[in-house]
């Protein structure tokens, strides 16, 4: 199985996991260090089922024993990462290096190797924010991603449409005339898997181009209300099933038919990040459409004609404090990210400053879209996001109120969009009284 939810801020900011069990200390040989000498057994745990049943890291494998023979490196994919790594957590043995599951910044030290101080990489490397704590860092972001709409070229030229959407009005045009002239469903939901659905809340930040719109966010009194970045992002996909753009029945949606379908035109836009763009090119090379007709576009807004992207980091890769090969371990994520083409080949953005973005993003640089790094929130603060949305049951990175958005917005559920904005701002302020004032 491919990536699911994991562009990069999704989960990264999600609510974080309970782990208990473990307990700091993990290494006692002095010479066991992330400076040591690089040997041992290195066993790599990741989410990317993919590319160890393709045999891709294999191959990665291959290449980096070329420069170091003296380490085995083995691979085991998790298609639950998530949820499977909170339960391995709780023991020693949760492998070498690990794409590190959701967690409180305060609880690296207990689970990872630190790598060093963060000032020394901030010359270097691109989405530290997210995992370093009290000046150290603890992960590097295997790469990056943008967000956005991926869409498929063919489908919007056939619709006659010319240029990128800039505005919500101008977007659920264009969705009105891809409907009217083609047979393509104009924009996809995944209702039924549901992750997809939250995929958009990554975007927080660039309506308004606020990169402390989260820390704004977690003490917003009313966040549902025209003008925000929170609003504009549930509008578009309210409005967009309003009048019928969307599939017919979201309840029979499926993600792995939907790469397919959009790859081959049968399918308009989906809201992903741009991790998405080289499963779909791939599931439309293999189903006799072409890689070039998949496009991706910044979120329809802008301020003064300007747009902008949110980018930050996929899973971290971090070292287990258990580790016996830190070394190894150390030396595997910084060829990874460095010199194994491996951002390249998948069409993620370079954790490595220096280099530019992917081609696959080049619609963004035709469009002169600008980038954006949300900060990280304040100390003592790191949890408030998470703290609100839990205590107000508002799931922000989950499906929930957004499948019932979309039910709403189909007539399958009482209310209107103001309504139902009005009941998640009373939710919410309620929650933000009682934890953030």
């Amino acid at each position: 199985m491919a990536k699911k939810a994991v562009a990069g801020l999704a989960v990264l900011a999600a609510a974080a996991i309970a782990l208990t069990g473990c307990s700091a200390g993990g290494a006692t040989d002095p010479d066991n260090t992330i400076d040591g000498e690089v040997k041992g057994d290195l066993k790599v745990v990741t989410w990317r089922t993919d590319l160890v049943e393709d045999g891709t890291f294999d191959e990665y494998a291959a290449e980096f024993n070329k420069l170091y023979p003296d380490v085995k490196v083995t691979f085991e994919g998790i298609t639950d990462y998530e949820g499977e790594m909170k339960t391995r957590l709780s023991t020693k043995n949760y492998g070498d290096v690990i794409g590190i599951p959701t967690m409180q910044p305060s609880q690296f030290e207990q689970f990872l190797e630190p790598l060093g101080k963060t000032s020394d990489f901030q010359d270097t490397y691109r989405f530290l924010t997210t995992h370093t704590y009290d000046g150290t860092q603890y992960g590097l972001a295997i790469g990056g991603n943008a967000q956005g709409v991926l869409y498929n070229k063919k489908v919007f030229e056939e619709a006659g449409i010319t240029e990128p959407a800039t505005s919500e009005d101008e977007f659920i045009a264009d969705l009105q005339k891809i409907k009217d002239n083609t047979d393509a469903i104009p924009l996809y939901t995944n209702y039924k898997d549901g992750w997809p659905l939250s995929q958009s809340f990554s975007n927080l930040g660039s309506i308004t181009n606020d990169p402390d719109a989260s820390i704004h966010l977690a003490k917003d009194d009313a966040p549902w209300t025209e003008g925000s970045d929170i609003y504009a992002i549930d509008s578009l996909l309210f409005d967009a099933v309003h009048a019928g753009l969307t599939e017919a029945d979201p309840l029979t949606t499926n993600w792995e038919q939907s790469k397919v379908d959009i790859g081959t035109g049968k399918i308009g836009a989906m809201t992903l990040g741009s991790w998405a763009i080289s499963q779909m090119q791939g599931a439309a090379e293999d189903n006799g459409g072409s890689a070039d007709d998949i496009g991706y576009m910044a979120f329809p807004s802008n301020i003064d004609g300007t747009q902008h992207a949110i980018i930050g980091g996929d899973y971290n890769l971090g070292i287990s404090k258990y580790s016996k090969s830190k070394a190894a371990a150390w030396a595997w994520i910084t060829w990874l990210i460095e010199d194994s083409g491996f951002t390249e080949t998948q069409g993620m953005i370079s954790t490595v400053s220096a280099k530019d973005l992917p081609d696959n993003l080049g619609d963004f640089t035709a469009a002169n879209v600008e980038l954006l790094e949300t900060n990280p929130a304040p100390a003592g603060e790191e949890s408030l996001l998470s703290d609100v949305s839990n205590d107000s049951q508002i799931d922000l990175w989950g499906p929930i109120y957004r499948q019932k958005l979309v039910d709403i917005a189909r007539g399958a559920a009482d209310g209107d969009k103001d309504s139902y904005f009005a009941e998640l701002n009373e939710r919410w302020a309620a929650s933000v009284d009682k934890l953030a004032k």
